[in-house]
């Protein structure tokens, strides 16, 4: 561009021409008022106008501007040497006149300490910059739009405030860091908009969603909404103050795993909303004694197929069931009625729609620009460039987002082994080595370490779940003690193995054996939670009850028999919804579990049998106080595969009670069964599977045994026991005195 002659305040034709066009690249250097030898000139591009004024707030004229463009280019000088603190500009056309304020005379609201964190990567409050803000600024309320697209030639914001016109809003471009920015006077909370980029080809990409934008349109329509989140209200205090005793190794946690959107549908087969949400499904899961609820990703993403595993607004709770507040009212209620809310977390992979993330500013930005590391084949999705500190930051500033803007209490880090591993799902040759020549991804696994020491540092009563599913060591020991630093880490080694074991017939378990016992030979390696997750119920899978072999009242007491198994084996629990009360058909997310079940007997005795478990097993802390410790667990019998009979010991501190498991997974009951027991005396069935109450035979104990000083399995006493078929009971000693 050729600026103009040093006599002459007028801007050169071809700079109006790149202005009316969209194609100048510094449009906040012509546009606005400048100061100039001849005084001050205001130069403005607003379509439709046929005349332009500049006037005071108050009304005074300053002046009339040439009209430069058809299009609407429009300037002209003030003979004054200093520039306005502010002015409005008047335009008329035949149709009538209106006023606007000029986006191009406010100052920027970004710095330079912006600029230096993000290149840093170091701007952990990101959200707080980038985005859309709405907010007051020069005395004039507006929004303001920031968003990082270093390699564009020019971004601007279009929207319901501007025509969707990306002439309007052409944005100041931070050449140190790559963020675009500019305050919209006319811009307010609720309207919708997008980036309209120019690539550095110089290419017009499609409208992108704002990867910062705190609400989002009802899919299929991807248009980000202008949000505030300086309104949330907030009553959980208290709960925050004490959370960090509810999600410790030596916390009962009991998570009911949800997908919002089929947990329960309105009768016209409609979402139900955030707020309906609270007011059924936190009294729900309370009620079954459940200590979290886990949500399947809330943030925005296109497709419903996904369960939100492929988000475009990472920063936006979907709006398929409200707006932010509304979730924010969720996890209230949540706290209200003490329950955590923990959100599974995709970090490892996003999606190739045009208006997301894929190739934002069209380079590889987020994605790692060869796709034998920026390319996931298994879910047709880009793969985050883990080693960019930008993205990184943006990552680490999103999962900050969740625990701070809405008090979530903890992340379920999704397909961490997929991050993980270079080779993750590749043949040969289709991945890149690390740098000293093996398979782990380096850079994913410092950030994972980054993101669990930034967030149990800032959050210390918070959890970090890892999804993974491989032998890494270390994946739930802490950074500084040569960890990746989550809190706790899925058992999917367990999950695999005992599925398949309550899978077969009884007749084929004896040969099966060790796919119950093998597991504790690796149990206390890690913080385990025992996942039975919405993975194990689809793609032909089946339900929880329908996996049980044999007729329907073997399904059913098979299904309680492996609840009571889970319940009193070492580790924290995970459901998926709709197990609990023995859903037979597979989950299907595009319908509500089916609620009418509850009507029958066998079905809400399984119900009962659950919220009986999550009662036992937060008030008994010998079967949670060391879930993740040895010392916690004794078996008492391992080896009778014959009978398919198993029996161990849970143990809390010295002073707590411990509790006695024992389980039968045939159909036949076992009468006379010897088991060693701790002491001598009476031994309470605090727990029985196969109870009348839960649909099952009524065969037991009569309430209690009496164990003998006759030594068994290794310990000084013993006592004869009713094991009722397909069962799980639990002992406790009576109480003394």
């Amino acid at each position: 561009m050729s600026a103009a002659a040093p006599h002459d305040w007028r801007l050169d034709d071809r700079e109006v021409a790149a202005i009316v066009a969209a194609r100048h690249p510094d449009p906040f250097a012509v546009l606005g008022a400048h100061l100039v030898p001849q005084g001050l000139v205001i130069r403005a591009f607003v379509p439709h106008a046929e005349t332009l004024q500049a006037r005071t707030p108050d009304g005074t004229l300053l002046a009339t501007l040439d009209r430069r463009h058809d299009a609407g280019f429009f300037e002209g000088l003030l003979k004054r040497k200093k520039h306005l603190a502010d002015y409005r500009l008047h335009a008329a056309n035949a149709g009538g006149a209106w006023e606007l304020d000029d986006p191009y005379r406010f100052a920027p609201v970004l710095g330079a300490m912006d600029d230096h964190l993000l290149v840093e990567g170091a701007h952990r409050r990101l959200w707080e910059r980038l985005g859309a803000h709405p907010m007051t600024h020069q005395g004039v309320q507006g929004v303001h739009f920031a968003v990082w697209a270093p390699h564009a030639l020019r971004v601007s914001v279009v929207g319901d405030f501007n025509g969707w016109d990306g002439r309007q809003a052409q944005m100041r471009k931070r050449v140190d860091s790559g963020l675009w920015e500019i305050f919209v006077p006319a811009a307010h909370e609720g309207q919708r908009y997008k980036y309209e980029v120019i690539g550095p080809a110089g290419d017009l990409l499609p409208l992108r969603a704002d990867p910062f934008g705190f609400a989002g349109e009802l899919r299929p329509s991807t248009a980000s909404v202008v949000a505030s989140l300086g309104r949330l209200a907030w009553t959980d205090e208290a709960y925050l103050r004490e959370r960090a005793g509810r999600a410790g190794r030596q916390a009962p946690i009991s998570i009911y795993e949800v997908h919002l959107g089929s947990w329960r549908r309105r009768d016209d087969g409609g979402f139900l909303s955030y707020d309906e949400l609270a007011d059924t499904l936190v009294p729900y899961a309370a009620g079954m004694g459940f200590t979290h609820l886990e949500f399947l990703p809330v943030s925005e993403h296109p497709l419903d197929d996904s369960w939100g595993y492929q988000p475009i607004g990472l920063f936006a709770p979907t709006s398929r069931f409200g707006d932010p507040a509304g979730f924010a009212r969720l996890v209230d209620r949540a706290h209200a009625a003490g329950l955590g809310v923990i959100l599974d977390w995709p970090a490892a992979h996003f999606p190739t729609d045009a208006h997301g993330l894929y190739r934002f500013d069209g380079t590889a930005l987020y994605e790692h620009a060869d796709p034998r590391r920026g390319y996931h084949p298994d879910w047709n999705s880009a793969i985050y460039d883990f080693g960019r500190r930008e993205v990184a930051n943006v990552l680490l500033a999103n999962a900050l987002y969740w625990l701070e803007v809405f008090h979530i209490d903890g992340l379920r880090v999704d397909a961490v082994a997929s991050m993980l591993y270079l080779d993750y799902s590749r043949a040969a040759g289709e991945w890149l080595p690390n740098i000293r020549g093996g398979r782990e991804n380096l850079e994913a696994e410092a950030f994972l370490k980054s993101l669990n020491v930034l967030t149990h540092g800032t959050h210390p009563g918070v959890m970090m779940i890892a999804e993974e599913s491989t032998t890494w060591p270390g994946v739930s020991r802490p950074v500084d003690q040569g960890g990746l630093g989550f809190g706790f880490k899925w058992n999917m080694g367990w999950m695999n193995d005992t599925l398949d074991y309550v899978s077969r017939d009884p007749v084929h378990r004896l040969h099966h054996h060790g796919e119950l016992t093998f597991g504790l030979l690796y149990a206390f390696s890690e913080n385990f939670v025992l996942p039975l997750s919405h993975d194990e119920v689809v793609h032909g899978k089946g339900s929880i009850l329908s996996r049980m072999p044999g007729d329907d009242w073997q399904q059913f007491a098979g299904a309680r028999a492996y609840y009571g198994f889970m319940w009193g084996y070492p580790g924290k629990k995970l459901l998926f919804m709709g197990q609990e009360f023995g859903q037979r058909a597979e989950w299907n997310f595009r319908q509500s579990l089916d609620w009418h079940l509850l009507q029958h007997a066998p079905h809400a005795g399984m119900s009962r049998a659950v919220a009986d478990l999550n009662r036992l097993y937060r008030d008994l802390p010998a079967l949670h106080r060391h879930d993740c410790e040895p010392h916690g667990f004794q078996w008492i019998v391992v080896d009778d595969a014959a009978q398919s009979v198993f029996a161990w010991l849970r143990r809390g501190e010295p002073h707590e009670p411990p509790v006695v498991v024992v389980c039968n997974f045939t159909p036949l009951p076992r009468a006379g069964y010897r088991i060693g027991l701790p002491h001598a005396g009476v031994w309470r069935e605090v727990f029985n599977s196969d109870a009348e109450i839960y649909g099952g035979s009524g065969l037991g104990n009569c309430g209690q045994v009496v164990a003998e000083d006759r030594p068994s399995h290794g310990l000084p006493a013993s006592a004869e026991i009713m094991v009722p078929p397909l069962s799980v009971i639990y002992l406790q000693p009576a109480p003394q005195g």
